[in-house]
């Protein structure tokens, strides 16, 4: 694994820092002794980890709307970042199709900003952009989609993901290259771990359903999906940062996603779910099927991550089956009223297999 010794006293702008990936990036960052500046609305859910963590007083947050340039210049030249993760942007499909003004304001122009900073200075040295697997024109393929295949989202969310990896490409070729700032992107599946309370997202949905003891309500069962646990693509996405660091040959574009073998239906990771909760609780939870014939989604998606693999002989550690656990258990802590920064720390340690 990386030592994360690197990023002690780096200087580190995240933007998004609020939400379940940014603030578990944050946690990670703020344990290797990095000096954090985030930059986001105020958390989009309620709870939420952000809060429930505490990880605010151990950073600089800032609460600011990505698509306002004049206040994020201001903050990001008071930060002077060396690293910069774009993580900031409205993540819903369903969300997209009601708002997609406000949905391709965030994911394009917001991505558009933050590169403006970078461009307008002359202390970073390295940059990521965090999109999505759905920017690829899904042609439902049972193979995964490489980096180089057409990027064409569907719906609004998807699609303005595609436009922020076009913006990302125009900025690094037109103003980057000569400059040796590293600009890379990374297109993630879905991500699973405690402290997630979105909405239309199937492990939240099935921990409310248990906490309300209900039947969780699964609206797509047979729709397959590559599942990992959050701290793979944060890992991945340090790991990248750091690289292109200290050699810019390592930027680039490339897929983040688990093995074959994980990405399998929202009916079988839903079986998971109640098996483990079973196993950690003693109490039975069920699920029923009710497709509600919502908006289109893609109903297969699959990454080819061997791109990822090669570069940086990058293997993911948690299969489906122990991020469901993991899962369980910090819920299980949640729950009981326990210490949320505890587990927190404590999963990322078992992750990083005791190296700091």
């Amino acid at each position: 694994m990386m030592m994360m010794t690197f990023f002690k006293d780096k200087k580190i702008f995240v933007t998004g820092h609020t939400g379940f990936k940014g603030a578990w990036l944050c946690k990670m960052l703020i344990n290797a002794g990095a000096k954090v500046t985030g930059y986001s609305l105020n958390p989009p859910t309620t709870p939420s980890l952000f809060e429930i963590s505490k990880i605010e007083k151990q950073m600089h947050s800032v609460i600011g709307d990505i698509r306002d340039l004049e206040n994020l210049e201001k903050v990001f030249n008071a930060a002077q970042p060396e690293i910069v993760l774009h993580l900031a942007a409205q993540t819903l499909v369903r969300d997209s199709y009601t708002n997609p003004h406000y949905t391709y304001e965030t994911n394009v122009m917001g991505t558009v900003n933050i590169l403006e900073c970078v461009r307008n200075n002359n202390y970073v040295k390295s940059m990521i952009n965090i999109t999505t697997d759905k920017v690829y024109q899904n042609n439902e393929w049972v193979w995964g989609y490489r980096e180089n295949d057409p990027l064409d989202g569907y719906d609004p969310y998807s699609n303005s993901k595609s436009c922020s990896e076009i913006v990302t490409h125009s900025y690094k070729k037109s103003f980057f290259l000569d400059r040796n700032i590293a600009i890379s992107t990374a297109r993630a599946g879905n991500v699973l771990g405690g402290g997630d309370f979105a909405k239309d997202r199937i492990i939240p949905d099935c921990i409310r359903a248990t906490e309300n003891e209900d039947d969780i309500i699964v609206r797509n069962p047979h729709s397959t999906r590559p599942y990992q646990h959050v701290l793979e693509p944060l890992y991945v996405y340090l790991m990248i940062v750091q690289k292109q660091y200290e050699d810019i040959k390592y930027a680039d574009y490339y897929n983040v996603g688990p093995d074959e073998s994980d990405c399998i239906t929202t009916g079988r990771l839903v079986d998971l779910f109640c098996s483990k909760w079973q196993a950690a609780t003693g109490k039975k939870q069920a699920w029923i099927n009710k497709y509600d014939g919502g908006p289109h989604e893609a109903n297969f998606l699959k990454l080819d991550c061997s791109k990822l693999k090669s570069v940086f002989d990058w293997k993911p550690k948690w299969d489906v089956e122990t991020t469901i656990e993991k899962t369980v258990e910090w819920a299980k802590v949640y729950f009981d009223g326990g210490n949320i920064a505890f587990i927190m720390d404590k999963q990322i340690d078992e992750f990083l297999g005791g190296t700091k």
